[in-house]
């Protein structure tokens, strides 16, 4: 969710911070379940709300000086959740939405804050103790 030039040869990594807030809604639990389909550890389709803010308070990097601005982000989504044997599970899911970069409190003018399309493309794998 940031802008980093990449005028050179060099390649290196950021990392910061981010507080996110994600409620869903599992819709068709219980058809899975009335049908015989696992559910275990909330295997079902979904809908969720992302909520994501992008804090400016510090930077990891290899070789990074630059400035990282706040940014927030709100994006719907789909996706699906499955287990795969006794602990481990896979989610997969897709969403468009909207994110905001502010520029301005750091003395840059009003219309150099910009906001543009965002879009969520999520595969994770997780395991349950």
């Amino acid at each position: 969710m940031f802008r980093i030039n990449s005028n050179s040869d060099y390649s290196y990594y950021v990392l910061t911070p981010v507080i996110t807030a994600e409620p869903r809604w599992y819709y068709n639990i219980e058809k899975r379940s009335k049908k015989g389909r696992n559910t275990k550890n909330n295997s079902a389709n979904f809908v969720a709300l992302s909520l994501t803010y992008h804090p400016d308070w510090f930077t990891i990097s290899n070789n990074y000086d630059g400035y990282i601005p706040d940014q927030i982000s709100i994006i719907p989504y789909w996706a699906i959740k499955r287990a795969l044997g006794a602990h481990f599970n896979y989610e997969t899911g897709l969403g468009l939405g909207y994110q905001y970069t502010f520029y301005r409190k750091d003395g840059y003018y009003k219309n150099e804050n910009f906001g543009e399309l965002g879009v969520k493309l999520q595969l994770r794998i997780g395991y349950t103790f």
